[in-house]
């Protein structure tokens, strides 16, 4: 089907579009009216991209400049699969018998006409791929739901650019792992609109949000199931919830320590990349400064829950309480002692523990000092380890360590870490688990001025508890919204110097609060 449109439409009904780029970090896109990189994957990234439809009977719309047809190679235009929209003013009796093609006079009369029928009811989505005049123009615009980004890490010359996309307006979806190809560093992210505009966004203030500004960081938009499904379900907290799905459905159901009852799997992954958000999850509110606080604390290398209580994070009351210590047998243990558990493994492995209140300076290994050492002078090194599984000392303990062993890892100028825990609590504990050792690693960096990579997150026994099933099952029924960004005091270099103020969440807004009781 061929035809064209003056472009002088003038129907309030509009199409959505998304745009597909591959730019620099400097938004360069083209040199010489050309790309000027190959990379086979971007191809393929993009073809996947524009020619896959959840309805079998539709197929997408290509929305492009006159220049960016033109740049196309003869023998592979029109775009096969797809229906090719040309942007332009010029005569449009070239293309009037071109299968498959149609041309507009400007972006909304395209938006337009793809709203109208026949394509109304054929086309499912509009992707808008160039050049660089459109772009300039329309890549922020109130019309754009999402932008698919090849990020170019490497730097190449170029003489076409566009603008940034506004971090105000568009927040991170996904992002891949980079990938080196043809010497050429890239990665593949996806960024969806979250405001309508940047106006409304600079009316809140957003750079200066915490996690309490609830009412200021509420998204404008809550739903995203307008991304394309391959993109949809790649965000990283899918990787939570078909691990429960998946726990709940297959796995084993087993006693406990607690008498409470679990369904159970052995050996699972999931692996969060750090690098353009934070994975606090979503589908349900996580407790943030429950876990920045706790990390704090064990930085320090305190074992006093009351220390926590002052600050009403009463995470470790239940393993804290004068009934629980003494059914363990640590009756002769003051209330709020838990012994030598992660803090102290951290930062005096191998000390004597007497109590909370003695001053453990300079004795023992400091593990996280250590850790950090080695990062920065031999970051080649597999023994950067750091590990709270103490076997002399679990008997001591009010718990012994969940979370027992994490190995950091450097490349190219990124830290990740690999965290092994061996008992994985998936309603209550893997979700501030996942916080806890991301926000380790992104400070980690900083102090070692490396940026963040991926958190890889190892789980032996995980497991739900019985009590949970139905609030995780109440989960399972939301769907994810784009993760925070973390921002974190760049004047901060020493692992002990932070403290709480040196953190801002950025756009947090999760679903409500899902009750669950800790079984102790």
């Amino acid at each position: 089907m061929a035809g064209v449109t003056n472009g002088n439409s003038h129907s309030d009904i509009q199409r959505k579009y998304q745009v597909v780029v591959a730019a620099t970090r400097e938004m360069g896109i083209g040199k010489d009216g050309a790309l000027p990189w190959k990379l086979p994957s971007d191809l393929k990234f993009f073809k996947d991209l524009t020619m896959a439809t959840a309805d079998p009977s539709k197929k997408n719309a290509v929305i492009m400049g006159r220049k960016t047809w033109e740049s196309i190679p003869t023998k592979f235009r029109p775009l096969p699969g797809r229906l090719n929209v040309i942007l332009t003013r010029s005569d449009s009796s070239d293309y009037a018998t071109v299968e498959n093609v149609v041309t507009c006079g400007s972006l909304d009369s395209s938006l337009e006409l793809l709203a109208s029928a026949p394509y109304s009811s054929t086309i499912e989505k509009a992707f808008l791929i160039g050049g660089g005049q459109v772009l300039r123009e329309l890549l922020n615009a109130s019309a754009c739901e999402a932008i698919h980004l090849t990020d170019i890490e490497s730097t190449i010359e170029c003489d076409t650019f566009i603008p940034p996309i506004d971090p105000l307006v568009f927040h991170p979806w996904y992002s891949s792992s980079p990938v080196v190809e043809n010497n050429i560093r890239h990665s593949f992210a996806t960024f969806v609109r979250v405001r309508k505009s940047a106006e409304e966004a600079n009316d809140s203030n957003l750079s200066e949000l915490t996690s309490n500004d609830a009412k200021k960081k509420k998204f404008e938009i809550q739903i995203f199931s307008f991304l394309p499904k391959m993109i949809f379900e790649k965000h990283d907290e899918y990787q939570y919830l078909n691990l429960v799905q998946d726990i709940l459905r297959s796995g084993a159901r087993k006693n406990d320590r607690t008498g409470t009852g679990t369904i159970s799997k052995f050996g699972c992954q999931m692996r969060f990349n750090l690098r353009k958000n934070f994975p606090l999850l979503t589908t349900k509110r996580v407790f943030w400064r429950g876990v920045l606080e706790e990390l704090l604390w064990f930085i320090s290398g305190s074992t006093n829950a009351k220390v926590l209580q002052e600050k009403n994070i009463r995470i470790w009351d239940g393993n804290a309480s004068r009934e629980y210590l003494d059914s363990i047998g640590l009756s002769q243990r003051e209330e709020g002692d838990l012994g030598p558990v992660y803090g102290f493994q951290w930062r005096h492995f191998g000390a004597e523990y007497t109590d909370m209140h003695a001053d453990y300076t300079g004795k023992g290994f400091d593990q996280l000092a250590d850790v950090i050492n080695k990062i920065k002078n031999n970051p080649d090194d597999r023994r950067i380890i750091m590990s709270a599984w103490n076997p002399t000392d679990l008997k001591k303990m009010a718990l012994p360590p969940c979370h027992m062993f994490a190995q950091f890892y450097v490349e190219n100028g990124e830290l990740s870490c690999q965290m092994y825990q061996r008992s994985a609590d998936m309603g209550l504990g893997v979700p501030f688990n996942i916080a806890s050792y991301s926000l380790l690693t992104c400070m980690i960096a900083q102090v070692c001025d490396l940026s963040p990579g991926d958190f890889v997150h190892v789980m032996g026994d995980a497991h739900v508890y019985s009590t949970h099933v139905q609030a995780l099952e109440e989960q399972l029924q939301k769907q994810p919204k784009p993760f925070p960004i973390l921002k974190i005091n760049p004047l901060k270099k020493d692992i002990d110097a932070f403290v709480a103020s040196d953190f801002k969440l950025v756009s947090y807004d999760p679903h409500q609060k899902i009750e669950m009781k800790m079984a102790v």
